[in-house]
């Protein structure tokens, strides 16, 4: 069966303090954008839009079934929002995007990328596969969903917070997931 290699680079703008981490893109088809948590039916950037903005659709293009990702961009290079996910390999055992049939054949070096992120307290799951990823690299329990543990990365201590999936299979409403998220937003 035939690997999958990531298609983007990891997002690590200057001053990031806060590093998302999910599990993996889904197929290209499903992309509205060439950047993370480019599916349209992803709820991602509509939970930021209601933190930051109080409005879902911020960084909605008008008219269009696609995400603003030059808005997007700058918005995490001013906020200090970084991104990757937690595979940078993978084998996809149906053909979906499903995290239940996705196989980690090379899990992210996530110190690497930490090494890169010198102001950066704070890293994030959004799902379940990538919070079972990222416990076994860290060998840490899992946190509770919504809550965080604390690691220890070379000489930093670091908060690995559990978020839930914005993919619109998880049973939790829009404005529930957000409040959720908001908590990463003091």
């Amino acid at each position: 069966m035939l690997t999958e290699k990531h298609p983007f680079k990891p997002f690590l703008p200057n001053g990031a303090k806060i590093l998302f981490l999910g599990s993996f893109p889904p197929q290209p088809h499903r992309w509205s954008m060439h950047f993370y948590y480019p599916n349209w039916a992803n709820d991602f950037w509509r939970v930021m839009g209601l933190i930051h903005f109080e409005e879902r659709n911020y960084f909605c293009v008008p008219g269009e079934k696609r995400f603003d990702e030059a808005a997007i961009r700058a918005f995490c290079s001013a906020q200090g929002l970084a991104f990757y996910d937690t595979a940078g390999e993978v084998r996809r055992l149906k053909n979906n995007a499903s995290d239940a049939f996705l196989e980690v054949v090379t899990p992210t070096d996530v110190p690497g990328l930490l090494a890169h992120l010198p102001l950066c307290g704070t890293v994030v799951t959004t799902g379940q596969k990538a919070t079972e990823v990222l416990s076994e690299t860290f060998q840490c329990e899992v946190p509770p969903l919504g809550e965080y543990v604390e690691v220890r990365i070379g000489p930093r201590t670091l908060r690995f917070w559990r978020m839930p999936s914005t993919s619109r299979a998880y049973p939790l409403p829009l404005e529930k997931i957000a409040e959720v998220y908001r908590r990463l937003f003091p």
